[in-house]
């Protein structure tokens, strides 16, 4: 595809901070307007990201990177925004909260972003959410379903839904339609994230007279899973509940198999990622996980989004991508819509987002600035995902 300069402009910037920890700091910026952007009429409008492009979870940072690029390619081929290109500056976050905090800091007070997006993992975005918050720049995190994400301030906004909901869904499925009266759970306790959706699957599946056997825990970086496990097995669940990401979930499931314990894994959206089956080597089949978005949904504008994302990346778009590209639309569509480009128009904008299509299904935002939006019921076969059902909000 012929790329137009500022596009060139975008995809340097990319690739620059996906090499580097810290890059070089910039060339001075124009001094920055009161409408939120560059003195300059026709600078490109930056757009800062922070994402886990090195770690164990770089194939979030990377994913995001990949939905906000394309997002921004196509604004910019149809014309940019007020006149204006977009550029995206983006910083690794190696899936630490102090880093994203740090990354999140250099681009408000250096950079000059207009908006944040980012992160994947709610322990990072909580971070940012208190530098956002704190300098009046609105962020949209893509990913971080922890609802104290966007309980940050009025300046704090997501795409996808929040733990409360897919906890729901989840002890319904078990319970309802899977059957499953007996299960254990294994959170995370340093991941926010995994506590909180451990937290609310357990209130959901009670409520539902179902019996939590027990509930375990580890800590972000442990490989080994066996006393726990070996503590659930003589229990004789029916499932497991792990609601951590795939790095962890792969080993957990390895080791279940490995130790008798055969009964099926139960999951939230932090699965997702192709990785997860070379990191289970087959153990997660006939298990099941929530998600935002499902590549075998028939709506013409996902199966648009996943084809132009396969000509462009030679694999398709996994959840984060998906998420990611549609925070991004979403803070173009509201840069359209203010009247200026200062924190406090583009949140007003943002709050004011009704019925946004985005590839993962029709959003909208309720009072604490958090997504409405459906979620989807996906089954591991083989190294493949499958549809199994939608449950709406």
């Amino acid at each position: 595809m012929r790329q137009t300069l500022p596009l060139m402009f975008a995809t340097l910037a990319l690739l620059s901070a996906a090499c580097e920890k810290k890059p070089a700091p910039p060339p001075p910026a124009p001094t920055p307007t009161a409408s939120g952007g560059p003195a300059t009429d026709h600078a490109p409008i930056l757009i800062g990201q922070v994402g886990s492009l090195t770690g164990s979870e770089a194939t979030f940072g990377i994913s995001a990177r990949n939905g906000i690029a394309m997002a921004v390619q196509e604004a910019n081929a149809a014309g940019g925004v007020k006149g204006r290109p977009l550029a995206v500056r983006v910083y690794d976050s190696q899936g630490r909260p102090e880093e994203a905090a740090q990354a999140a800091t250099r681009l408000i007070t250096q950079d000059k972003v207009v908006v944040l997006l980012g992160e994947a993992a709610s322990s990072n975005s909580l971070a940012m959410a208190e530098k956002a918050q704190a300098a009046g720049v609105p962020m949209i995190t893509p990913t971080s379903t922890n609802p104290a994400v966007t309980r940050k301030g009025d300046y704090i906004f997501r795409v996808c839904f929040i733990d409360p909901f897919q906890g729901r869904v989840m002890a319904k499925f078990a319970h309802d339609t899977l059957q499953f009266d007996r299960v254990a759970v294994l959170q995370d306790n340093k991941s926010a994230f995994s506590v909180g959706l451990s937290d609310e699957f357990r209130r959901a599946f009670t409520e539902r007279e179902g019996q939590i056997l027990a509930t375990e825990s580890y800590s972000k970086g442990d490989t080994d899973f066996r006393a726990q496990l070996t503590t659930f097995k003589k229990l004789k669940p029916q499932a497991l509940f792990v609601p951590g990401y795939y790095t962890d979930v792969g080993i957990i499931a390895r080791q279940a198999r490995e130790l008798g314990l055969t009964v099926p894994l139960l999951g939230g959206d932090g699965w997702e990622s192709d990785r997860l089956f070379e990191l289970s080597g087959g153990a997660l089949e006939g298990s099941y996980y929530v998600n935002h978005y499902s590549l075998d949904n028939p709506d013409p504008r996902t199966q648009d989004f996943i084809a132009r994302y396969k000509a462009a990346h030679g694999e398709a778009p996994d959840s984060v991508a998906a998420l990611a590209y549609d925070a991004a639309r979403m803070a173009i569509d509201a840069m359209k819509r203010a009247p200026d480009l200062s924190g406090a128009a583009l949140r007003d904008a943002l709050v004011a987002t009704r019925d946004f299509p985005g590839v993962g299904g029709t959003i909208n935002l309720d009072e604490n600035r958090d997504a409405v939006k459906e979620a989807v019921i996906l089954k591991v076969e083989g190294d493949q995902r499958r549809f199994v059902t939608t449950v709406k909000p």
